[in-house]
């Protein structure tokens, strides 16, 4: 007779998700998805690593997601490129349907992609945000210029990235609600194991898997950026340009962007210029200057 396996970690029963009285407008959320093979080397919750626990699609879709909705609302919410079935199901299940994604790339410092990811078919550098509406409302106007794509670092096992914030807010009104969520954040209700201020975050930051800045990342002719990107683009730009000594001319050879562009991400970040042909910049510190 075959006897069950005991679960890896025992599961409490979700704390009851926080109301406002008019619903919330806009809900993230990053469920802990749980993957067939709990017991390999990449699920989140091996005994070895234990970097959180999981939940079922059926206990996430159980989520009374739907009775702390506004009528009118956006949901953001984060699947694993494996589980993109089992995310529109959730979605269908809170009350939403869905409508786009926004894609999130995952850089090396350099800003070419990060290859360090896993995957039994392909190496995953991207992960999705799946979009979905209830009722009927359109996103605000800055999003009407923003592309559908984040482009940062990684951090610890799972976190996503703070950019996210500065997307949906620009995007979507308040009041905000984030499921799973792993701090605290102004202007937003949070729920979730690891949302108080004393919970430690069980995933452990790898060599190479700090965060930190992207250099100047790699941007095609005609690609748009989101206005966030644009003036994190724009603050290093300034950095090479002022304390860097770099020259216009310098700047569009190291990244590859048109003069026109590098100009613009100056601009964005109030960049003074020198005048054309004046003298270079001179580290007044240094005696061999």
């Amino acid at each position: 007779m075959s006897v069950a396996a005991p679960p890896l970690r025992e599961s409490a029963a979700p704390a009851p998700l926080p109301h406002v009285a008019t619903g919330f407008k806009t809900i993230l959320a990053d469920p802990p998805w749980r993957f067939t093979n709990r017991t390999g080397k990449v699920a989140p919750e091996h005994r070895r690593l234990d970097r959180y626990s999981t939940m079922t699609v059926k206990e996430v879709s159980a989520l009374p997601v739907a009775d702390v909705a506004a009528e009118n609302a956006h949901l953001y919410l984060w699947v694993p490129n494996a589980l993109l079935p089992e995310g529109l199901q959730v979605m269908a299940a809170w009350g939403f349907r869905y409508v786009s994604n926004v894609v999130w790339a995952k850089r090396r410092k350099d800003g070419g992609p990060d290859g360090r990811g896993v995957g039994f078919y392909f190496r995953n550098t991207t992960e999705l945000l799946l979009f979905g509406v209830r009722g009927r409302m359109r996103t605000l106007d800055p999003a009407r210029s923003m592309v559908n794509m984040i482009e940062s670092r990684k951090r610890e096992h799972s976190r996503k990235p703070d950019e996210q914030y500065d997307l949906v807010e620009a995007a979507s009104p308040g009041p905000y609600l984030e499921l799973f969520a792993r701090h605290g954040r102004p202007r937003w209700t949070v729920w979730g194991d690891e949302a108080t201020d004393d919970a430690a975050p069980r995933g452990q930051v790898s060599r190479g898997y700090a965060g930190g800045r992207l250099e100047v990342p790699h941007i095609g002719p005609h690609v748009r950026l989101s206005p966030a990107t644009e003036e994190a683009v724009g603050e290093e730009l300034r950095r090479l340009y002022l304390d860097g000594g770099l020259s216009i001319r310098e700047l569009v050879d190291a990244s590859g962007y048109s003069i026109t562009r590098v100009r613009r991400l100056l601009d964005i970040s109030d960049t003074p210029l020198r005048e054309r042909g004046g003298p270079r910049w001179v580290d007044e510190s240094d005696p061999a200057s």
